[in-house]
Parts: C-alpha cells; sequence; structure tokens
C-alpha cells in the first residue's frame, strides 16, 4: 500500500486550515519518503520523481479538500485564476531537490501555505527525513525561552552556492555562516534555534517562502524584505528577489548591515 492510498480525503476536509497544511505537508513528505525508499541509484531520475509525484499528490488532494481555493505550485503550471481568489495554497512540493537526490542526506523540506486576503495564514514545512514538521496549528516559544546565547551571530547559508552578499554581511558582522541545504531547512533553523538569522538576496520565488514565513511568524520571528519591508504574496509575479528571518533582538542591528552593504551597491 502506497503513502498515497492511505489519505482519509474525508478526514483532511474536516481539518482547519492550520492542521490541513500540517496534514498535507506530512503526507507528501511520506510519499517522498516511499520514492525515496525505492533503491532508484539515479539522482537525477530521483529529483524529478520526487518533483512531480509530491506536487501531483498535493494538487489532488488539494482539488478534493479544497475545491474552491486555487493553487500556485513550483511544479505546476501558474493559473491566473489566483490573482482574483480570495485563497491560495502556495506549495513547494520538494523544496531542496538536490539534496533530496543525494541519499542519505536530510535537509530537504516540503512547504505547504495558505494566502487568504492579502497575508499568509496558515503554514507548515514537513522535514520528512528528520521525522519533523513545523506549522501554525499551534504557537511555541523559541528555544530556551527566547534566550538568544551568547556567541557571534549565527547565519545560515547554502551549503552549495553562498551568495556573495552574505558572505560580506557575515564580515561586516563579525558572524558565523552556517552551511545547509533547502530554503525551508535554512528558515527553520532559525526556529529550532540553531542558527539565529536566514538571510537571502539572491532571488527566490514565493513557494520557497511562504511556509517557512508563515512557520516564523508563528514562533514570533521577525520576517521582512532585506530593506525591512513587508513581505507580500500571491502576486501577478511570483519572484520574491530576497528575505529576512531572524530572532527579534537581532533584527535592527541586521537591517542596519544590510542597508550599509546595499549603500554601498553590493546586494548581489
Amino acid at each position: 500500500m502506497t503513502a498515497m492510498s492511505t489519505v482519509d480525503v474525508a478526514a483532511l476536509a474536516a481539518l482547519d486550515d492550520h492542521r490541513l497544511a500540517r496534514a498535507l505537508a506530512d503526507a507528501a513528505g511520506a510519499v517522498l519518503l516511499e520514492l525515496r525508499s525505492g533503491g532508484d541509484s539515479d539522482p537525477v531520475g530521483l529529483r524529478a520523481d520526487g518533483d512531480r509525484q509530491s506536487h501531483l499528490f498535493l494538487m489532488d488532494q488539494l482539488a478534493a479538500v479544497r475545491p474552491d481555493d486555487a493553487v500556485l505550485s513550483e511544479e505546476g503550471k501558474d493559473d491566473p485564476v489566483r490573482l482574483t481568489a480570495d485563497r491560495v495554497w502556495i506549495i513547494d512540493p520538494l523544496d531542496g531537490t538536490r539534496e533530496f537526490g543525494e541519499v542519505p542526506r536530510d535537509d530537504w523540506a516540503v512547504h505547504v501555505a495558505l494566502w487568504e486576503r492579502g497575508d499568509l495564514v496558515a503554514g507548515a514545512v514537513a522535514r520528512p527525513a528528520r521525522g519533523t514538521t513545523l506549522a501554525t496549528d499551534h504557537a511555541w516559544a523559541l528555544p530556551g525561552d527566547a534566550v538568544r546565547p551568547s556567541g557571534p551571530l549565527r547565519l545560515a547559508v547554502s551549503r552549495s552556492r553562498p551568495p556573495a552578499f552574505v558572505t560580506r554581511l557575515a564580515e561586516r558582522l563579525d558572524a558565523e555562516l552556517v552551511p545547509m541545504g533547502s530554503a525551508g531547512i535554512k528558515a527553520t533553523a532559525v526556529v529550532d534555534g540553531a542558527v539565529d538569522a536566514y538571510v537571502h538576496a539572491g532571488g527566490q520565488y514565493e513557494w520557497d517562502s511562504a511556509a517557512p514565513v508563515a512557520v516564523a511568524r508563528a514562533a514570533g520571528l521577525h520576517t521582512s524584505r532585506i530593506d525591512g519591508s513587508r513581505l507580500e504574496y500571491n502576486r501577478e509575479d511570483p519572484l520574491l528577489p530576497d528575505l529576512l528571518i531572524c530572532r527579534p533582538e537581532v533584527a535592527d542591528h541586521l537591517l542596519a548591515a544590510i542597508r550599509e552593504l546595499t549603500n554601498e551597491g553590493t546586494t548581489t
């Protein structure tokens, strides 16, 4: 029996949006784990199958349990209907496709978020290979009762292609760079307390950050563009160039340093 066939559609439909986001992310994660355990030794084929199967699974489930809602997916064709819809699910069926294909790496994720009438209202980031999911179905405190440990700031950064901007920011702040995988893993590392901030200025799409931002907000973290402005979703162009997720007590310090670099013309 496959993970897909075990989903109880009626039970999913009865869930509120927060619990539905978690359930869908978990179920898609189970599909991906099952696929990964199938013994496919070709990373390219495994990555393509992961993207496709998780996307089809989530699209099928959303069509069944929230048929009146629109969907924006990394792996799907954009539907202009979403621009006039009141509710849009923004999903990344497999965040960290590269890492997913490198068995047994565990730094990949599934993103499920709901945008409603102008803002994110629910979300979940499943980390299937780690057996953990962070979601907005309950509020929680930051690790250590929100007390940041002493020492240099820790910035999450891509393990394979760290942007020069973040490297320069770390040098200016005398911060430590902590390499890790997908966008969702880097963002939720701030929630976990493994790092103090995730700064991205190299270009992303809405599905890369929608669910992580929803989860980060639920944990009381600061979320914004790198100029401090509000993050906006379900726009005509889903490209969202930059992002800051950080502990609230370091937000002003980070934004000031980013502003200095921006004024120097070094944000690329």
